[in-house]
């Protein structure tokens, strides 16, 4: 095992990416695990509010990548993948995917239909 894939599951967005994804993850030895698990938080010491800011890729050995450098690290370990992360880890296009990757992440509730934003 090359460590943990961790998403929030309560985030219909996630989930259905994690769904996606997890055969991709699981033969490249990462195990998705929801950060609402409750050794996650335990592990790596910060409180639920914060760790479901980003998605997080723990390593077996201890290090830790959140938002677009998690999914970086993940592109790296895929043949068909590498292009895109040699791309995106370059300075300007590193930007644009930390970007992107915060925009769909602040607004991931809503794009799952179940949006937190107080209605009118």
């Amino acid at each position: 095992m090359n460590g943990w894939f961790l998403y929030d599951g309560e985030c219909g967005f996630c989930l259905k990416w994690v769904r996606r994804l997890g055969p991709i993850l699981k033969s490249r030895g990462f195990t998705p695990e929801p950060l609402q698990t409750p050794w996650v938080a335990e592990r790596l010491k910060m409180p639920l509010s914060e760790l479901l800011h980003d998605v997080r890729l723990l390593t077996q050995d201890g290090h830790l990548y959140s938002g677009a450098d998690a999914y970086l690290y993940v592109a790296k370990k895929v043949w068909w993948a590498v292009p895109f992360a040699w791309l995106f880890s370059l300075p300007g296009f590193h930007g644009l995917l930390a970007a992107a990757y915060r925009k769909v992440a602040q607004n991931r509730y809503c794009i799952s239909g179940k949006c937190q934003l107080p209605s009118r």
